[in-house]
């Protein structure tokens, strides 16, 4: 989608957005069109519940005598208290009405600022959401019959100061449809290794990343890592990837569960959906992401994201269950489940981000458990932590974004259900408070750092429609840790 900030509509073609509220006059390029879209607006307007706070679109086919194919007259309600969120969705609907109307040129005229001096950032917002809505995966479909939104023209007085805050949002975007890309990859294409090569590439954004190989990882002893790889014919990896921009002196780390296919291992998931699981890996492309947004919109901050990356097959070789590995900090685990392998990479690249680097907090995010999607569906994240001011703070980003996280219990009650009898733990603790038990596991291994896990085993793959998101795979988690960053950390 090419986007055009303007003083004046360029183009004179598809469809034309015209906002108004009932404060605010219809306000138009000046040319011999405007008296007769004026005359258009005053009737359209009659059908407008100007109580309502909703966004109501008019939508009417251009008469003849008018250069555009369609006009739309979009009523906003109240523009003062709505949020950042809300700009960005109707960006959002106006892709989506655009799309569905076979329309794939758009111009808006949005002169709200000259009122509110508080909206000066709105026209970048809204671009935003609409490039958000825009993004589809079609890589692997030879005959293409989709078509993408070619032009967006936006006309605003602020066009200057609308350029400059979409240059920090595309990076944003950027970050959000990386993640997007990655999960949506099939997982005969994107192996460990691969994903390995594609995280080398961003180098170019000044990160400085370093790859552990198998020889690597068994020098470190990631027993977990190391046990979940047993059965793949492919190579697991762990990346580090760093970014310095700030002046805290420890940084802030956050990992991802990168298994980049699940089988279940010896304990075999049913076939039924089986295909889903290329997804098993969305928690490292979400750290991937936030690496790429904060990188490239160069944030205050020092920060590493390290990704363990895996893929758990059955074969002769795979772990078994009853099996009894050492994990990297030296802890021992009794594996009673090999489908419950997520938190044993994490275990090991949670060490090591300690062992290497002293982290100021941690954030974890994993498509952990199936049991978070049978407590909270599919429209929140489950958010387990050790410190309650990383929560609130976590949760506040959750709300600024969408992106909604639920606090979930953690307590030495639970705690004890994963204690084993022949090793310091067992990888699951039964079939009740399955996310919890696993969030208790990876806790034994986080120590006093301020920690946060985050669950997004319902948010990130078969992700619910929204307006600005219609892809299989959400990029959940990119938006909500670069808003944590930048209101925690950069101010």
């Amino acid at each position: 989608m090419k986007i055009l900030f303007q003083d004046k509509i360029l183009l004179e073609e598809g469809v034309l957005v015209i906002f108004f509220n009932d404060k605010l006059s219809l306000l138009l390029p000046e040319d011999d069109q405007k008296k007769i879209i004026e005359k258009i607006f005053k009737k359209a307007i009659k059908s407008i519940d100007f109580k309502s706070n909703k966004t109501s679109i008019i939508d009417l086919i251009a008469p003849s005598n008018i250069n555009y194919d369609r006009l739309v007259f979009l009523h906003l309600g109240d523009v003062e208290s709505k949020t950042e969120y809300d700009w960005i969705k109707i960006g959002g609907k106006i892709i989506n009405f655009s799309l569905k109307n076979n329309i794939y040129k758009i111009n808006i005229i949005f002169e709200y600022a000259k009122k509110f001096t508080s909206t000066t950032k709105i026209p970048a917002l809204i671009v935003y959401g609409a490039q958000m809505r825009d993004y589809n995966f079609l890589k692997y479909k030879t005959a293409l019959n989709t078509k993408n939104i070619e032009t967006l023209c936006f006309q605003t007085t602020y066009s200057n100061t609308s350029v400059r805050m979409h240059d920090e949002l595309k990076h944003v975007l950027a970050g959000v449809n990386l993640a997007r890309d990655l999960v949506n990859e099939p997982s005969n294409v994107l192996y460990p290794e691969e994903f390995s090569k594609r995280i080398e590439s961003l180098k170019r954004f000044n990160l400085k990343i370093k790859t552990l190989n198998r020889k690597k990882i068994e020098k470190e002893k990631m027993g977990g890592i190391l046990a979940v790889s047993q059965g793949s014919r492919f190579e697991p990896n762990v990346c580090v990837i760093e970014y310095n921009g700030g002046s805290n002196s420890k940084p802030i780390v956050f990992l991802g569960k990168g298994v980049t296919f699940d089988s279940g291992g010896v304990s075999i998931k049913p076939s039924g959906n089986m295909g889903e699981m290329k997804g098993d890996m969305a928690g490292s492309a979400a750290v991937v992401g936030l690496m790429r947004s904060i990188a490239g919109r160069k944030a205050k901050v020092n920060a590493i994201g390290i990704v363990g990356l895996v893929e758990n097959m059955t074969d002769g070789n795979a772990m078994r269950p009853g099996d009894i590995i050492t994990s990297m900090s030296g802890k021992t685990v009794e594996v009673l489940n090999t489908d419950a392998e997520g938190r044993l990479v994490l275990a090991d690249i949670i060490t090591y981000a300690r062992k290497h680097y002293e982290p100021a907090l941690m954030v974890d995010l994993a498509t952990l458990t199936g049991a978070i999607i049978v407590a909270l569906g599919q429209q929140n994240a489950g958010l387990f932590s050790n410190d309650d001011d990383l929560s609130e703070k976590l949760i506040k980003s959750g709300m600024n974004t969408a992106e909604t996280l639920w606090r979930m219990p953690l307590s030495d009650e639970y705690d004890k259900m994963i204690n084993s009898k022949v090793a310091d733990m067992k990888n699951i603790g039964g079939r009740d408070s399955g996310s919890i038990t696993a969030a208790q596991f990876i806790k034994r291994y986080v120590g006093d750092v301020p920690w946060a896990h985050i669950d997004i085993a319902g948010t990130s793959i078969e992700s619910l429609k929204s307006d600005i998101n219609t892809s299989w795979g959400s990029g959940y988690g990119v938006r909500l840790l670069d808003d944590f960053i930048k209101h925690n950390f950069e101010n």
